[in-house]
């Protein structure tokens, strides 16, 4: 399935946002959903609602993650 995560076209086979998150934050110990936001066509969808919202192609995702510093 192709879709647009961070403004990049990406194959991927998950299908939903947290197993969009998951695959995309796996480099990070430990993982953690804390300070992370999504939004899905514009949309922001809240983190309680990840693991059931489904994902279809053409779909635009970004995944933004909050950084303490100044």
């Amino acid at each position: 399935m192709r879709m647009t995560v961070n403004g990049e076209a990406r194959d991927t086979e998950v299908r939903t946002l947290a197993a969009l998150w998951a695959a995309e934050t796996a480099h990070l110990e430990p993982p953690s959903r804390r300070g992370f936001a999504i939004a899905l066509n514009g949309e922001v969808v809240r983190a309680a609602h990840w693991d059931d919202t489904i994902i279809d192609e053409g779909d635009r995702v970004e995944i933004i993650r909050a950084v303490a510093g100044g």
